[in-house]
């Protein structure tokens, strides 16, 4: 018999000799829990081995191998996504650990021949378990260890690539944070006074990324035409600028409607009166928004000025509750990103095209809709009475 039950872990084994250059040659096969997934094993290798089509695996740790892989990807991606790429590799998917149950998962230590669909799934369930990542971050795990490993049977380290049989994880849809046009308009009120009230105003106005605004120049801006070109992006971390946008059809024209383009106009003017005072230490990056000394404005700056805006805008609200004075509720808690969602349901609701609106966010396709056909319940209700209306109008 070719394979054999190994009595200390209650698992199977399997061992096939060949002759290979005139020397012979043991293929040596560990771990399966059942005598069906041995026998399976057992026939694949056998029938590799007959077609000449056999492959060793390859004993190299998987985190050798990657970090090879992270060093070729440096010419055909940005310098952002290879820096998101490690930290997914680094924290998440490299590292050895136990699970809930006592198990060791993760893929650092396994030798790239020998993961196995196991592994990469378990790897996923603790994930999971663990809420360590969004969904959408394991969903990138998946296809990062699913295209290196195809590197990996490109270069004839494996036979086949164990994560093309494991199902990508599913991403679970979360309830979209969105503001109505009259909390927009609540904040843009409060946030006026701001230096940065021009970067909330164009994220509403025209759902640009906010790498997008923070890297916008004013060559970036005609103001005859109110065209808005996005040409450039500033990193996550405010220190870089990266030609061109997030993606490939990120890089677009945006008109602005006449009261954003008057308003960001003004912001020019008094950008120009900044500058000469501080002329002395200022630098001209032709910034449209930019620091006293005509730096980059860092995203962790604009992020936490957005929240303390809200928070500001709350807090009067309680005050005015604390002396008997009836207000509506808080301004809704959202992220800065969500601003660009809230201008998606501002198109939606105005009744653009998907192409239309698919062209102003950057989008490659129409499909990103999708997400946000639960968030304007309302636009059903406009919907259902503007067909009542033509429908039983005619038919009277």
């Amino acid at each position: 018999m070719p394979w054999y039950e190994d009595e200390k872990t209650k698992t199977y084994y399997f061992k096939v000799n060949y002759k290979e250059g005139g020397k012979y040659k043991q293929i040596l096969r560990r771990g399966f829990r059942t005598k069906k997934e041995v026998k399976a094993a057992m026939a694949e290798v056998e029938d590799q081995v007959n077609k000449g089509t056999f492959i060793n695996p390859s004993k190299t740790p998987y985190k050798v191998f990657i970090e090879d892989w992270l060093d070729d990807k440096n010419s055909s991606v940005k310098p952002q996504t290879l820096v998101n790429y490690e930290k997914l590799f680094q924290n998440h998917i490299l590292p050895m650990r136990e699970n809930s149950r006592g198990k060791t998962v993760g893929l650092g230590d396994i030798e790239v021949g020998w993961i196995t669909m196991r592994d990469i799934q378990d790897l996923y369930n603790h994930l999971f378990e663990s809420k360590s990542l969004s969904d959408e971050n394991i969903q990138k795990c998946h296809t990062l260890i699913k295209a290196s490993l195809k590197q990996a049977k490109k270069e004839k380290m494996i036979a086949d690539n164990p994560a093309e049989d494991v199902d990508r994880p599913t991403a679970r849809k979360k309830e979209m944070q969105v503001w109505t046009i009259e909390e927009a308009h609540q904040f843009l009120k409060v946030a006026a006074a701001d230096p940065l009230y021009i970067v909330f105003l164009l994220a509403l106005t025209t759902g640009m990324r906010q790498g997008e605004i923070l890297g916008l120049r004013w060559k970036d801006f005609d103001k005859n035409t109110r065209i808005i070109s996005i040409t450039q992006i500033l990193d996550h971390k405010g220190k870089n600028f990266e030609v061109g946008a997030k993606t490939i059809s990120g890089v677009r024209p945006i008109r602005l409607d006449k009261d954003t383009a008057d308003t960001l106009i003004r912001h020019r003017t008094k950008s120009r009166e900044k500058q000469m005072e501080f002329a002395d230490v200022f630098e001209d990056r032709d910034l449209v928004v930019c620091t006293r000394t005509g730096g980059p404005v860092s995203p962790r700056n604009v992020n936490r000025s957005f929240d303390r805006i809200v928070a500001k805008i709350n807090r009067e609200l309680q005050d005015k509750r604390d002396k008997g004075i009836q207000v509506g509720r808080d301004l809704k808690k959202i992220r800065f990103h969500d601003l660009r969602h809230t201008h998606v349901t501002f198109l939606i609701k105005n009744r653009e095209t998907p192409q239309a609106i698919a062209e102003r966010l950057g989008w490659s396709d129409t499909r990103m809709i999708d997400n946000y056909a639960h968030i304007r319940p309302d636009i059903q209700e406009d919907v259902a009475e503007a067909f009542g209306q033509a429908f039983y109008s005619n038919g009277s």
